[in-house]
């Protein structure tokens, strides 16, 4: 295969050189084709990265879970943005629990996602809000962070508690108001007058359950 370079004349242009570019079977600085890319792609999100690498090791394919996870980054950056309809969820997931999160937006209407974003503080959902104005209701948790930067973006776009944090909102209310009405520890008196002795008669008899 033969790849040729050329200079641009252009002395205003940021660009100096280019190369041609194989489309189909090989991109610019690959170091696989890309049927090779898809089929360690496919690989990789039907078991693991390192599960992947392992597999194309054995294939005498060399390559490592990083780099896998580098490819799969890139071919998402590179999918086109999906739209959404009008009605979206927003909630929260860890990339890595209790080190880095994300937010995802699915939408109601197909229940697939449409974006996915980094941190859970609000600030990628305004710039994602700020470019899809035609969404006009928001199913989300209870999160402040969420509900501020919708409240802040989209004003008169309707907020919907999801049913998880509705239970959870309901369970909540009867605890406390069952807490404020019955105390903590409940005492029952005990009759010690009302228990009788056991009347010991014909000690020589033998018991009925007992023998010998």
């Amino acid at each position: 295969v033969n790849a040729y370079e050329y200079q641009c004349d252009n002395s205003s242009c940021d660009v100096t050189t280019f190369v041609e570019n194989v489309d189909g079977f090989l991109n610019y600085y690959s170091r696989m084709t890309e049927r090779c890319e898809d089929f360690i792609c496919t690989l990789a999100l039907e078991t693991s990265c390192e599960g992947s690498a392992r597999i194309c090791r054995s294939m005498n394919l060399k390559t490592s879970g990083d780099s896998i996870i580098r490819l799969l980054t890139k071919r998402y950056v590179a999918q086109p943005e999906v739209p959404c309809g009008s009605i979206i969820g927003v909630d929260d997931f860890a990339f890595k629990k209790r080190h880095t999160y994300g937010t995802i937006i699915v939408d109601e209407a197909t229940h697939k996602p449409v974006a996915i974003l980094d941190g859970r503080d609000g600030k990628t959902l305004k710039e994602w809000l700020s470019k899809n104005k035609h969404v006009k209701a928001v199913t989300r948790d209870r999160a402040s962070a969420y509900s501020a930067a919708i409240k802040e973006i989209l004003p008169d776009a309707m907020q919907i508690a999801d049913r998880f944090h509705l239970h959870q909102n309901l369970l909540e209310a009867i605890r406390n108001t069952i807490s404020s009405v019955l105390p903590v520890d409940i005492r029952i008196p005990s009759d010690s007058n009302s228990i009788a002795e056991p009347s010991v008669e014909n000690d020589s008899k033998k018991n009925a359950i007992q023998c010998g």
